[in-house]
């Protein structure tokens, strides 16, 4: 043995080395078959609920609950289906180097917004009590990927319900660290779940890897291996302790670039917000962040109402009203928003909440409420957003008109009508109005006038010849002095997550959904024309 091991170039120390390395090919290969045998056994699972299913609804089509049921069936089936085959996407993407972290602008409220939003359902569904808490967050506007940042808190997170048996207790926190001229990230999920061995520990970022004792629980292996690589891939650190029965605490340190808070001063002093709100922490985060302000807490849609109707009496009537996350007394958000809304029209309805505010929106437009702010909230989202509030009804309320006298705005809209209404609506502001009918005749016509001649050009995204992006695209590289400068807002119907993304991509400045909200194109150009 000791002649064939000096026979191998480099002597004892090689051969140590190709035999640890085929030990490590033989045990990955090992554990991709098991991979490959519960991926069979996993995906087969939820494809035969979803054929059986569909048959059992096409054989019942006339009978309404049954085929509903089979739907809400196929619907969870599909859903686990769908994170099957994205965990699997995932980690072919890191293994072959493809994935890319960004480094985008976003807001740290809207993160964990998105984040309460998809967890909630499965923390409802198992009865779990819930708490999440944030602490030292000084810098609410971030520069990373949020898209991995979600996804790596999500995963976390979905491991603590999975794991921790109906009724049990999950708590996230998350605070901030600033060193080395970076803001850390800091979070922290803990359970009181199954909890894992020591053993185990050791090998719980490795690909394929589950506890044995939980098998029966849907699920790749995989979670924690591809939130360790893009934990690594955005230059933090993860660390989990577990004890068998008694939980797990995962914690994540990721550091960030993040943007000074320059937060506009003014507009809050002496103004009378009236908050509809039960919750006594949240009372006393208005409270604290809203110090300037003149504040009625009313914890009831009665006691709203009453302080609404004491302040007509005594001539010292409410700027604004906040509908929280919740009161007492019952009704629905709808029914109290349209009781406030209804008995005072003229004081503006702000909702603050952990709602879903795309699936609300309609509803909640239509009951009176003129804005949201999404929880958990902070001191900038919470003051900035109730201020451009109140400043917009000042303006609806003829104390203050947007004045574009002298500037001139070029219009790119393939259709008449929608073409007529917005050529209207921007007359108000005194600018004057160029209009094309598609992205190459608005190319043509910024090409043919003079530099810094257009304060902005409002861009359709769908337009025959050349669409907006592309129309975009040739502006920002026609080499003229106020190419890169000047101001290009999208206007499309195309609101997804996506389509913002594109126009920005694109080399567009900013993007507003239609039809037109008024208020919103009135801020917009009051912010470009350098209106505080």
């Amino acid at each position: 043995m000791d002649e064939r091991r000096d026979r191998v170039p480099g002597g004892a120390d090689e051969a140590e080395r190709l035999r640890a390395e085929l030990a490590e090919a033989l045990r990955e290969n090992a554990a991709k078959e098991q991979f490959l045998s519960s991926m069979s056994h996993d995906i087969r699972t939820p494809m035969n609920a979803i054929v059986g299913l569909t048959a059992l609804a096409k054989k019942h089509i006339d009978e309404k609950k049954r085929v509903l049921d089979a739907l809400d069936k196929i619907e969870t089936a599909s859903g686990h289906l769908i994170s099957l085959i994205n965990d699997v996407l995932d980690m072919s993407r890191i293994n072959s180097g493809r994935m890319t972290i960004r480094a985008e602008r976003f807001s740290l409220s809207d993160l964990l917004h998105d984040i309460l939003i998809i967890v909630r359902p499965q923390i409802s569904q198992k009865g779990h009590a819930w708490r999440l808490t944030t602490e030292g967050i000084e810098a609410e506007t971030l520069d990373g990927d949020a898209l991995r940042l979600r996804q790596i808190y999500v995963n976390i997170i979905n491991n603590a319900v999975k794991y921790t048996p109906d009724g049990g207790h999950i708590e996230v926190h998350l605070s901030q660290r600033f060193r080395d001229g970076k803001c850390e990230l800091l979070f922290r999920c803990t359970d009181d779940g199954v909890g894992m061995s020591q053993a185990f520990l050791e090998r719980i970022f490795d690909p394929f890897e589950r506890v044995a004792e939980t098998a029966h629980i849907e699920g790749t292996g995989l979670g924690m291996s591809i939130v360790k690589k893009m934990t690594d891939a955005m230059g933090g650190d993860i660390s989990v302790e577990s004890e068998p029965g008694k939980g797990t605490t995962v914690r994540i340190r990721i550091p960030l670039d993040y943007e000074q808070e320059t937060e506009q001063a003014g507009g809050l002093e002496g103004r009378r917000i009236l908050i509809l709100e039960a919750d006594g922490e949240l009372k006393e985060r208005y409270r604290a962040m809203l110090p300037d302000a003149e504040l009625k807490m009313a914890s009831s849609p009665a006691e709203a109402l009453s302080a609404l109707t004491g302040a007509e009496y005594t001539d010292r009537t409410f700027h604004l009203a906040v509908i929280g996350n919740r009161w007492e007394g019952g009704g629905s958000l709808f029914d109290t928003a349209g009781y406030l809304h209804q008995a005072y029209p003229e004081v503006p309805l702000v909702l603050v909440s952990e709602a879903d505010w795309e699936r609300i929106e309609y509803a909640a437009q239509r009951s009176g409420i003129r804005a949201f702010i999404p929880l958990p909230f902070f001191r900038k989202t919470l003051r900035e957003g109730l201020r451009a509030v109140m400043e917009e009804s000042r303006r609806a309320g003829g104390e203050e008109r947007l004045n574009l006298e002298g500037k001139r705005i070029l219009l790119a809209e393939d259709n008449l009508i929608n073409r007529e209404i917005a050529v209207e609506i921007l007359r108000s502001t005194g600018a004057q109005i160029d209009t094309a009918e598609d992205g190459e005749q608005a190319v043509k016509m910024y090409l043919a006038s003079a530099p810094g001649t257009y304060f902005t050009v409002l861009m359709d995204v769908q337009m025959p010849k050349m669409d907006g992006y592309a129309a975009t695209g040739a502006i920002r590289e026609s080499g003229r002095p106020d190419a890169k400068t000047v101001p290009i807002l999208a206007m499309t119907a195309n609101t997804f997550a996506e389509d913002i993304a594109r126009a920005k991509e694109a080399g567009m400045d900013g993007h507003m959904a239609k039809p037109i909200d008024i208020p919103v194109l009135m801020q917009t150009l009051g912010k470009l024309a350098g209106r505080k």
